[in-house]
């Protein structure tokens, strides 16, 4: 994986979990949390994806640092 493609999606990934984490917060979250027991289903996919985004940039970084050229 490309250097910079690896850094893109670290990055991308951790502002969608931060994102992720302020819809939690949210008056709509908590709406839903209230009637359901389970934040919206915006708020879970942003944070799988910025989890998934983020250990495949990671992973990508390290195993590309890790080879010799």
């Amino acid at each position: 994986m490309n250097k910079l493609i690896s850094l893109v999606l670290l990055v991308s990934g951790i502002i969608l979990i931060i994102y992720g984490i302020n819809a939690s917060d949210s008056l709509g979250s908590d709406f839903s949390r209230f009637f359901t027991g389970s934040p919206t289903d915006k708020t879970m996919w942003m944070l799988i994806g910025g989890a998934a985004a983020s250990v495949a940039g990671a992973a990508g970084l390290i195993l590309r640092g890790s080879k010799s050229p």
